[in-house]
């Protein structure tokens, strides 16, 4: 997805993918569709699936609160018809921040319920923050394939 352009769909200005619909509550409740781009195009040109998640803030501890919850209509990646995905999470723009979930084997619609802390982040500082998502087919033997990406800014969403 190299060379993207941000574009703003349904009112929210997401970079890439940004699809779905968004549910305001204490436990910010995501469905976004994946969307592919290619380098030329500034509006989305192919449906890759969805991912869903949530967000929680903890203001006692200073901490974002991310769970991954699953996976939905991913396309197959491999000669088997399936992919076997995992989702790469980073809080942009630092890169330190990255964590993955588990592979799930040969599934096109993955269950991860993984929980992620960002410890030590006050409200002010997640404000300048964009998370970002980042779905991948595992190849053993060669460069994992990018099945679609999510960047959501944290300005945007409304943590309490």
């Amino acid at each position: 997805m190299q060379g993207s352009k941000p574009f703003s769909y349904f009112g929210y200005n997401c970079t890439l993918l940004g699809a779905g619909y968004f549910k305001m509550a204490f436990l910010q409740s995501r469905s976004i569709s994946l969307v592919d781009m290619y380098i030329d195009n500034s509006e989305p040109s192919e449906n890759v699936g969805q991912i869903h998640f949530s967000l929680e803030y903890d203001f006692q501890n200073t901490t974002l609160i991310l769970k991954i919850l699953q996976g939905k209509d991913l396309p197959a990646k491999d000669l088997s018809g399936t992919s076997d995905p995992y989702v790469r999470v980073t809080l942009l723009p630092d890169k330190k921040h990255r964590l993955e979930t588990k592979i799930k084997r040969r599934t096109l619609n993955p269950r991860w319920n993984e929980t992620f802390y960002f410890e030590g982040f006050p409200i002010q500082k997640l404000q300048s923050r964009v998370l970002h998502l980042h779905v991948f087919d595992y190849d053993r033997f060669s460069r994992d394939d990018s099945i679609g990406e999510v960047f959501l800014p944290l300005c945007q969403v409304i943590l309490f």
